[in-house]
């Protein structure tokens, strides 16, 4: 799916047309024991924000974890809601350590003119679905499409180093999303120019040659620094944080579309970010190994 059409079409000289990145943001990713913190939903380009729709039709998860797996807080809205319904998103950190919240989306749905979906396809690096429209003579179909959003944001209570490494589990847990960024080391208790490693999980299996995009927010207005990197052939990707940023990392994979949506779209899409904030640093670029 290529979520800017949805508010407009914004069309690169070469007709490639640019898709939204959807991810949780707060004010500030760490705080103290007992404070309570709204985790907003956001969509944008360069990670720069945009409201998100907020309706709660619109969210089928939306939770919570803490470092302990018992300690959780399910804000997802109750069924019933009104389409024009908003939901919650404060949540109360009341134990130190790491906190995972995430929020998984609804299907949406949109058709794109031929030319146009080849080019979002090919803008994203999603060669699957490329390689079998050539396989299948479908390049001058247009595309019909079911989008869903996997976000999760990291959230810092208190010092990292004061929780003993081996409970503070939240950030590296696999939370059964259908595409998911799993990081391997905790971002809060590494320095600046450590690294991480982050798994790229589709349907809880290595997502093997997946492209994932890195932003790092800079200080004092300075332009936001992006690249892009595949996952390996084991689902990982290799960073080294060079600052405080906030981070967005953000992947998409595409397949054909389950049987029981098939009268409204022939792939479906899965987009998934983590967001967090790096180490205390110069500001340098965070890069790729």
């Amino acid at each position: 799916m290529n979520p800017k059409l949805l508010i407009g079409p914004i069309i690169l000289s070469a007709g490639v047309a640019l898709a939204h990145e959807f991810w949780l943001e707060a004010p500030r990713f760490r705080l103290q024991p007992g404070q309570t913190l709204s985790i907003r939903p956001f969509i944008g380009m360069d990670f720069k924000a945009e409201p998100w729709t907020n309706k709660a039709a619109k969210v089928l998860r939306l939770v919570r974890y803490g470092p302990n797996p018992a300690d959780s807080t399910d804000l997802t809205p109750a069924a019933g809601f009104a389409p024009t319904d908003t939901f919650r998103t404060a949540f109360s950190f009341a134990q130190p350590g790491t906190h995972v919240v995430l929020l998984r989306s609804t299907n949406s749905f949109i058709e794109l003119p031929a030319a146009q979906f080849t080019a979002y396809l090919r803008e994203e690096g999603l060669d699957y679905p490329l390689k079998l429209r050539q396989e299948r003579g479908q390049e001058a179909a247009a595309g019909r499409e079911t989008y869903r959003r996997c976000a999760k944001a990291l959230v810092q209570v208190g010092e990292a180093r004061a929780v003993p490494a081996a409970t503070d589990s939240a950030y590296r847990r696999v939370y059964g999303l259908p595409l998911e960024l799993v990081p391997e080391q905790n971002p809060y208790r590494l320095a600046a120019d450590q690294a991480l490693t982050v798994r790229v999980l589709r349907a809880g299996r290595p997502a093997a040659g997946a492209a994932v995009q890195v932003w790092q927010r800079q200080p004092s207005g300075l332009p936001t620094m992006h690249f892009t990197t595949r996952a390996n052939q084991n689902g990982r990707v290799l960073l080294r944080l060079s600052g405080p940023g906030p981070y967005l990392l953000a992947t998409v994979g595409m397949s054909e579309a389950p049987a029981n949506l098939r009268d409204r779209a022939d792939w479906q899409s899965t987009w998934a970010s983590l967001t967090f904030a790096g180490p205390p640093g110069t500001g340098r670029r965070a890069t790729k190994h």
